[in-house]
C-alpha cells in the first residue's frame, strides 16, 4: 500500500528529475492543480503546466530547495524556495490531498520575481 509521504517523495524526486512521465503518475484524469496562474483539470491540463515549468527549470543554474515538508493523514505540505534564469521564488508553497495512491487537489502559490 502507497502512503501519502510515498507519493509525495515520488513526485517531488520526479520533479527534480524533470521526468514528465514519473510527475504524472502521481496524478489521474480527475485531479486539479490550482495555480495563480490558472486552474488545471485532467491529465493532458496539468501534464501542458508541468512541460511549463520543466521549460523554465531545465537551465542548468536553475535550483529549487525545500525549506518544510509535513504530511498529515491525506494531506502533504511543502514550502520552498528556487531560482530560474528567469524568476525568483522568494516564497512558494504547495498542498497536496493525496486520498488514495494519486494527487486529486495541489494548490500552489509563490511570491515569484522576475528578473530584469
Amino acid at each position: 500500500m502507497t502512503t501519502t509521504e510515498d507519493v509525495l517523495n515520488h513526485h517531488l524526486e520526479a520533479f527534480e528529475s524533470q521526468d514528465l512521465d514519473a510527475v504524472m503518475e502521481d496524478y489521474t484524469d480527475e485531479s486539479t492543480v490550482v495555480t495563480n496562474m490558472g486552474t488545471f483539470r485532467g491529465l493532458a491540463e496539468i501534464e501542458g503546466l508541468f512541460e511549463t515549468l520543466f521549460d523554465e527549470f531545465d537551465a542548468p543554474d536553475a535550483s529549487i530547495t525545500i525549506d518544510e515538508q509535513l504530511v498529515e493523514d491525506e494531506f502533504g505540505y511543502i514550502t520552498w524556495t528556487a531560482e530560474t534564469p528567469e524568476n525568483d521564488y522568494e516564497f512558494a508553497t504547495d498542498t497536496f490531498h493525496i486520498p488514495d495512491d494519486e494527487i486529486a487537489f495541489q494548490t500552489f502559490a509563490g511570491k515569484i520575481s522576475p528578473k530584469e
